[in-house]
């Protein structure tokens, strides 16, 4: 029985052993020492440049949006999209029969309040005729006072028709100047110089258009010359940029291509609408720099369309001649982090009260030593 007993306890020690020799090992008490393979860079002095990315559209610097002041059909129409027009270029014209009604019209009632100015001034002549004989009469004991004071008050009514006639010839006169100048608005000129980048009407298509609001968009004329980007910067970033900034532009339609820009306008508010991610946005425009694609110019006129896509890096800080090192290299670490303890002396797995720094490991003698970046 004993003998039993001891062959028992030695397959227990035996097994005991075995589990403390693999997990020894694989603690690394004893045996050999698994070594992680790292790659070691030489620092060297470099001039690092901080961007801020953004995404946007291309569009004119200058573009003119061109609706009609006056309603009708499309009689004529003179330009195509892409055609260039020259400030003072008739595009298009209205027809404009309606309107010649309305002047005639107006003509007609300038006439009619002339001739009853003629009228009333014969009118106020003749009493002021009668006016004047009755007041010797009156004078003269001839009349009584009740016939004076007619003769009186139709002179004065005389007089009161004559300023009524004027002031409707003055109306009349406004009018006819108001329909000559809609008539006037049924051809359409070109507002400035440069070319038609959007047509949205045909001939005899009917447009809408009146003094008191913008009315049926017809078309757009911008300068191609002169081309920008604007794109959204968030609200964490916009604070770094500033007017003047240079920035490098990439364009999807010229491949493995950047051209230079700069910076010449920067929102001050927000935009109305935030992202599906509820970031806030503020618009930023950089002017493409013409000198960073003249060949490209030389082959075609304008390489640059609206709408097209840019994403646009903005250089926002430069420090020259600083020592830097591989981001890759840059790693966060816990500052003198300790564990809360609960009131029942078990550690809380949160660490949101622990202090953390970016660091870098130096390779010195042999042995890597951690350093803070600054």
């Amino acid at each position: 029985m004993k003998k039993k007993q001891l062959i028992i306890l030695l397959i227990v020690i035996v097994l005991v052993a075995i589990v403390g020799l693999i997990i020894g090992k694989k603690k690394g008490m004893f045996g050999d020492t698994v070594k992680q393979k790292v790659v070691v860079e030489k620092v060297k002095s470099e001039t690092i440049i901080e961007f801020i990315t953004a995404n946007g559209k291309i569009r004119p610097k200058t573009e003119v949006k061109i609706s009609p002041d006056v309603s009708g059909e499309i009689i004529e129409l003179f330009v195509k999209e892409g055609d260039q027009v020259k400030k003072g270029d008739k595009i298009c014209i209205i027809k404009p029969e309606m309107y010649v009604s309305a002047l005639n019209r107006a003509l007609a009632a300038l006439n009619s309040s002339k001739a009853r100015l003629a009228q009333s001034q014969a009118e106020k002549m003749q009493r002021e005729l009668s006016y004047k004989r009755s007041k010797k009469l009156y004078e003269n004991g001839t009349i009584p006072v009740s016939e004076f004071e007619a003769a009186e008050s139709a002179f004065k009514i005389a007089e009161a028709q004559v300023k009524s006639a004027q002031y409707s010839i003055k109306s009349a006169e406004a009018s006819v100047n108001e329909a000559r100048e809609q008539l006037t608005k049924t051809k359409i000129y070109a507002p400035v110089s440069g070319t038609i980048s959007m047509l949205n009407v045909e001939k005899g298509e009917r447009v809408v258009g009146t003094n008191m609001y913008q009315g049926t968009e017809m078309m757009r004329i911008a300068d191609l010359d002169k081309m920008e980007v604007q794109v959204n910067v968030n609200e964490n970033d916009i604070v770094k940029v500033a007017e003047g900034d240079t920035a490098l532009i990439e364009v999807d339609a010229y491949l493995n291509r950047k051209f230079k820009g700069v910076v010449t306008e920067i929102a001050k508010s927000a935009k109305a609408t935030v992202t599906t991610d509820q970031v806030t946005n503020f618009d930023v425009k950089i002017l493409l720099l013409k000198n960073s694609y003249l060949d490209l110019a030389q082959k075609n006129k304008f390489p640059f369309l609206p709408g097209m896509s840019a994403t646009v890096d903005i250089q926002t800080n430069t420090r020259v001649d600083v020592i830097a090192v591989p981001i890759s290299a840059v790693t966060t670490r816990i500052k003198n982090g300790e564990k809360k303890q609960s009131d029942n002396k078990k550690k809380d797995k949160s660490v949101e009260q622990e202090k953390k720094e970016e660091v870098v490991f130096v390779f010195e003698n042999g042995l890597a030593h951690k350093r803070k970046v600054a």
